[in-house]
């Protein structure tokens, strides 16, 4: 099987309903950015960035995923597929997909605030103050904050390496680092983007662009793949 890697953003996630967290102002739902998403925002009020991501949850409890995370999971019959996503919902897993990579977090875990090595599933919307893990330290979203290492670009970057074909579906490839996975494919691997939204950079490059939301873009673009390649 040929191995196709898929690059997802939050366009994808946000026909789903869960919105992006950033609007034209650079505030994420009312706030500032480093209040909510730095390590220095958790230090200032942790009260603050807890009740925040326990409402992030609750949405992403509720959300189903849409024709394009299924359209996903159908690859799955005729490729080698791993998802690398920018989200932090679980719709990939909620569809079936089985080979997801996480870039920024996983919003349904927590982890220590001492050990970053320490992850919990969370089986319910809320982290509390006074959750505390296994070495007594109170538990933290799973989020990668500004101003931290993106652990798992490392097997992300290693999987677009060996990529027979790369998707980019539901991001205008504005956000750094994940916008330029693409650039460690082999040069003559082809390489499509879903949004509808394209940067016009883009537009004069060997990527081809398919103007369209993920929902309706993906599944097109799976038949061309299955026509085309498998």
């Amino acid at each position: 099987m040929k191995k196709l890697v898929v690059l997802t953003g939050a366009g994808i996630s946000a026909e789903s309903g869960i919105p992006t967290f950033r609007d034209a102002n650079g505030l994420w739902e009312g706030h500032d950015v480093m209040e909510v998403a730095s390590p220095a925002g958790w230090e200032a009020n942790q009260d603050l960035v807890l009740k925040f991501y326990n409402e992030r949850r609750k949405a992403v409890i509720k959300a189903e995923p849409n024709p394009g995370h299924k359209a996903l999971v159908d690859l799955e019959d005729h490729f080698d597929v791993t998802v690398v996503t920018q989200n932090v919902d679980n719709l990939h897993e909620k569809a079936g997909s089985s080979n997801i990579i996480h870039l920024h977090g996983e919003i349904m875990k927590a982890r220590s605030s001492v050990d970053e090595g320490l992850i919990y599933d969370l089986d319910q919307p809320l982290i509390n103050k006074g959750d505390l893990c296994e070495k007594g330290s109170q538990l933290r979203p799973h989020i990668v904050w500004f101003g931290e290492l993106v652990p798992m670009m490392q097997p992300a970057t290693a999987a677009a390496a060996e990529a027979d074909i790369f998707v980019i579906a539901g991001t205008s490839l504005q956000v750094y680092p994940a916008a330029g996975l693409f650039q460690y494919c082999s040069y003559e691997t082809p390489v499509y983007l879903v949004d509808p939204k394209i940067p016009d950079g883009v537009r004069a490059t060997r990527v081809k662009c398919f103007e369209e939301p993920a929902s309706t873009g993906l599944p097109k673009l799976k038949e061309i793949l299955i026509n085309e390649f498998a």
